[in-house]
């Protein structure tokens, strides 16, 4: 869905396993995870800050871990190579954010989630086999109040998902541009024979018709009232364009009110924009500030 990332990334990418080290003050370390549940290779990037190679090295120091999830189209590498890593670098700087490592792994066009016929297991490979591989290859905190959660647009999905679903493993989330949808699983499924092009993308997750059970299951909206306890210990961020291309600011919106009306304590901001990487980047410091937050405060409880 970051139609303009996809088109830079295709200038920028460098096939296989590869560490990009061009910047002094950081580095991003792409390599793969050959996965027994998915049955195919995981790529994914981790940007690993300043000083993790060496002083932190002497010291063995362990880091907080941001899991960042990309957009519908896009990859792992799409985050670090349309600016985020220079804001990245920026940022820290700056002082305006804390060390900890960001790890964005490959979720092609899964939502994140088990799909409906059970062929593609992402949800069960994210918690079963890729955090563990995280946790067991860099060094972060491998406990609750050291592991967030981050997204764009299906990401911003998966990661609403992941926390709402399971506010035991997360402290934090945030999620820009979230696709968050309102319509119903009946009105998806009209819009579908109608040929409408989200029928497709949804059909290889949700199933075709879409199953209401397996919608309701993954649902941001019902896993939020359903865990409502746990939601509330969750430091919770979200913002979306009032002109989104998708209509997700609708959903946005409705978030907002549930949670409110649940007396779920979270930061919601509608801001002018679109749907697209400048709208992004433009908040993307916004998002790391808060995790920086985050991290800070629930790290001294």
């Amino acid at each position: 869905m970051l139609r303009a990332a996809r088109i830079l990334v295709l200038f920028l990418l460098i096939p296989g396993l590869i560490t990009i080290s061009a910047h002094a003050q950081s580095r991003i370390d792409c390599n793969a995870l050959n996965s027994k549940i998915l049955k195919q290779v995981v790529h994914y990037c981790v940007y690993l800050p300043v000083g993790y190679d060496t002083t932190a090295k002497a010291t063995d120091a362990r880091y907080p871990v941001l899991y960042f999830l990309h957009g519908l189209g896009d990859n792992e590498q799409t985050l670090f190579n349309s600016g985020g890593w220079t804001l990245l670098d920026d940022l820290r700087r700056h002082g305006k954010m804390g060390d900890f490592l960001i790890v964005a792994p490959e979720g092609r066009r899964t939502f994140y989630i088990n799909s409906s016929d059970g062929s593609v297991r992402y949800n069960d490979f994210f918690l079963r086999e890729f955090i563990p591989h995280i946790e067991n290859h860099y060094r972060v905190r491998p406990d609750r109040s050291s592991r967030a959660i981050s997204g764009i647009s299906m990401g911003g999905y998966g990661a609403l998902r992941f926390s709402f679903a399971h506010p035991e493993m997360f402290s934090a989330v945030s999620a820009q541009s979230a696709a968050l949808i309102t319509a119903t699983p009946s009105e998806l499924n009209t819009a579908d024979r109608a040929g409408a092009p989200l029928g497709k993308v949804l059909s290889a997750v949700f199933g075709s018709p879409i199953e209401v059970s397996h919608w309701n299951e993954n649902s941001p909206f019902v896993l939020a009232r359903k865990n409502v306890a746990g939601v509330r210990k969750l430091a919770i961020y979200f913002n979306c364009g009032k002109d989104d291309n998708y209509g997700f600011e609708e959903g946005a919106a409705t978030l907002d009110r549930l949670l409110s009306k649940e007396d779920v304590k979270h930061e919601y901001h509608l801001y002018f924009g679109d749907h697209s990487l400048p709208y992004f980047l433009s908040h993307f410091a916004e998002v790391m500030e808060f995790h920086s937050r985050a991290f800070g405060r629930l790290n001294q409880e």
